[in-house]
């Protein structure tokens, strides 16, 4: 089965072939992504109008929606321009106007004649105390008035489409849909109490009452299954082509990984544990590894990273730890460097500063396996760079790496496996819609010897104050960073505000005193000015967000946040971060301009209330929605038109668990339910997960 199922033909036809929908109302839907019968098929009503039938208007109030059967009694044409053209009519009990503004007197006495009966349904209004309907949405003789819906569904529309051509257009597609068998394991359908498939649309599009149109109705809790199922499909099919693809097993000894443990001032978290022997099972496997490891600020993934890569090692390979920056790479250098010497182990750093004979040293020494661990920057992809025996590359901050450089690193040594580390704490739902393919391994505990950060919130109006406090705490010798605001979108504006900030701490403060760091200085400064902070030469360093990932500054006990309300949860809650890596009591000022809009107080009362980083994570998801708290294109979530990501993760996990099972028991997907659900990838443009099933 190479292309699109012939009775799915139907549903991925011209939008113009449905009755409603001429050349331009295609266009206007094709501007708000609905390209085909199938896409209108998943664009449900978002709420609709009562249209019951009632004797008379008395009884209701201006906004209801009134359904009734009148006799006309006379015509009022426009006695002046602009002014509406009125028609008198007769309920049981009452009179009343229909109102129609810049109407044709001779099609209103052609479809409202004198003497005649009508069933009229429209929004009830008074104007000057006298109960008028506008614009009748429905004028129809009593003997059709069968045509208008007891509750009638309300579609989300753009310019040029109206309600009518959606009402009529949805009601022809569903007739398109062909008998598609049923995907969802026969249990959990019975359980859930869901529809079938046709059933379940046709319930969706014409609701009979509000209670239909809420995520919960099984109808449409149905649909939003099917949409994830689809989806975990498809990753599920991707995860099992990559532990198709032979790896090697890197099976660890021990004998390194004792001698790091040993030389550590306190033992690993269970968290860690967990994750260590995780990893562990993964590389002594003869498949690929390909695992994320997530861990809130200062949940201790280096020393989880470190083992993975002595592992590596034990087992006769080398290992290659990457960062998206040069000042992270350094740092990740720094806190391994004393721990792999403990170990007895070489581990060297690749930068794009290295030049020349240091270079090519390196090179030679990577080439020969002389260097076991290497640190880098993306200058590790470069072509010259050639490894002995790589098995295992670990990826820091995933984000900043495309797709196609892991392939690239891949391709470095003989299918090594893969651990990608994020620092941001990633909500269940997220984690599974964006991370499905990969196993995950979480640090849920902070290591000892981390201090709590105790957060205030302070206004601008006592800028005087903080600086005061700063003054003290300077005095005593601790350090401060102090980040400036982000300034629209422009780096440049960024980088004066954070210029200004630095003259104003310097005259306070003392010349030496004071450093600086923004995005528009070239690296060799950037690198100089941290070393300087680092090495306690200078005691405030004011920065843009450049420190937002990964700076380790134990002394480093103050962290002001000017401007707070401009930053996102999680980028505060990182930046945060920072701070209480030493035995200092921590503190972080978060600086507000008053007034606070609503959603900018909820989040800082969120970070003064808890520093735990998947709970703020949930509640940022909550706060911005999905698709704004990684930014969908760039993040590769999928765009689902019913389900909601934020509302049904544990939608979600089932639907990972069922997608998992049913590819386990049949990965080829021959069997009944396999082929309804090929059928159902098809429908929803997973042409990816077909071809993975094509060629396994």
């Amino acid at each position: 089965m190479t292309g699109r199922p012939e009775p799915l033909f139907p549903l991925f036809a011209a939008l113009t072939g449905l009755p409603g929908i001429g050349p331009k109302s295609a266009e206007a839907l094709a501007a708000t992504g609905i390209d085909t019968p199938r896409d209108l098929l998943f664009t449900l009503p978002h709420t609709g109008l009562d249209r019951t039938r009632s004797a008379t208007i008395r009884g209701l109030v201006p906004g209801d929606i009134a359904t009734v059967e009148v006799g006309v009694l006379r015509h009022l044409p426009a006695k002046a321009k602009g002014r509406p053209h009125k028609v008198e009519v007769e309920d049981a009990e009452t009179r009343f106007y229909l109102v129609f503004f810049h109407a044709r007197t001779d099609y209103l006495s052609r479809i409202l004649p004198v003497g005649a009966r009508r069933v009229v349904s429209g929004k009830l209004e008074h104007f000057d105390g006298i109960a008028q309907i506008p614009h009748p949405d429905h004028i129809l003789p009593p003997d059709d008035a069968a045509d208008i819906p007891a509750f009638e569904p309300v579609y989300p529309l753009t310019a040029g489409v109206t309600q009518k051509a959606m009402f009529k257009a949805t009601g022809d597609v569903l007739t398109r849909v062909p008998e598609m068998g049923e995907w969802i394991d026969p249990a959990l359908l019975a359980r859930e109490g869901w529809p079938g498939f046709s059933e379940a649309l046709a319930a969706a599009h014409r609701p009979e009452a509000k209670g239909d149109l809420s995520p919960e109705a099984r109808a449409r809790q149905r649909l939003a299954y099917d949409e994830l199922f689809a989806h975990q499909m498809t990753l599920s099919l991707a995860r099992a082509a990559e532990r198709r693809r032979p790896g090697r097993a890197s099976p660890a000894t021990g004998r390194l990984q004792r001698k790091v443990l040993a030389a550590l001032p306190f033992a690993p978290t269970g968290a860690q544990e967990r994750a260590m022997e995780e990893i562990a099972a993964d590389m002594a496997a003869p498949v690929r590894m390909n695992r994320l490891l997530q861990g809130d600020v200062g949940a201790g993934k280096t020393l989880v990273a470190l083992m993975a890569l002595l592992t590596a090692v034990e087992a006769g390979g080398q290992g290659v730890l990457m960062a998206p920056t040069e000042i992270l790479a350094r740092q990740h250098l720094a806190s391994l460097k004393p721990l792999a010497e403990a170990a007895g182990v070489v581990i060297e750093i690749l930068t794009g500063r290295d030049r020349g004979a240091e270079r090519t040293a390196k090179y030679e020494a990577l080439a020969k396996g002389d260097i076991a661990i290497l640190v880098g920057t993306h200058a590790v992809f470069q072509r010259d760079v050639a490894f002995s025996d790589l098995r295992l590359a670990v990826i820091d901050e995933q984000h900043r790496f495309g797709v196609a450089q892991r392939m690239e690193l891949g391709a470095k040594g003989t299918a090594p496996d893969v651990l990608v580390m994020t620092a941001t704490p990633i909500p269940r739902s997220l984690s599974l819609a964006q991370y499905g393919h990969m196993d995950i391994s979480v640090l849920d505990e902070k290591p000892p010897g981390r201090t709590p950060v105790k957060t205030a919130l302070i206004s601008m109006g006592r800028m005087d104050e903080v600086v005061a406090h700063l003054q003290e705490a300077i005095a005593e010798g601790r350090q401060a960073y102090w980040v400036c605001p982000l300034v629209e979108e422009s780096e440049l504006s960024d980088m004066t505000a954070a210029e200004e900030r630095f003259k104003r701490l310097r005259a306070r403060l003392g010349e030496g005193k004071v450093g600086l760091v923004h995005g528009q200085m070239p690296p060799a400064e950037k690198d100089a000015a941290m070393e300087r902070f680092s090495g306690g030469q200078t005691q405030v360093l004011v920065a843009t967000t450049v420190i937002e990932v990964g700076v380790d500054v134990p002394n480093a006990s103050i962290m002001v946040i000017e401007r707070a309300e401009t930053f996102g949860l999680a980028q505060l809650h990182q930046l945060r971060g920072r701070v209480g890596r030493g035995a200092a009591a921590s503190t972080c000022l978060m600086i507000y301009q008053p007034p606070l809009t609503e959603g900018g107080r909820r989040r800082l009362e969120i970070l003064r209330e808890t520093e735990d980083g998947f709970r703020i994570a949930e509640e940022d998801l909550a706060l911005r929605g999905s698709g704004d708290m990684i930014g969908t294109a760039q993040a590769g979530l999928p765009r689902f038109r019913i389900a909601d990501l934020d509302r049904q993760a544990a939608l979600q996990a089932l639907a990972r668990d069922d997608a998992r099972k049913l590819l386990a028991d049949d990965p080829k997907l021959n069997s009944p339910r396999g082929a309804a659900a090929r059928l159902l990838l098809w429908l929803m443009e997973q042409d990816k997960a077909i071809r993975l099933i094509q060629v396994g």
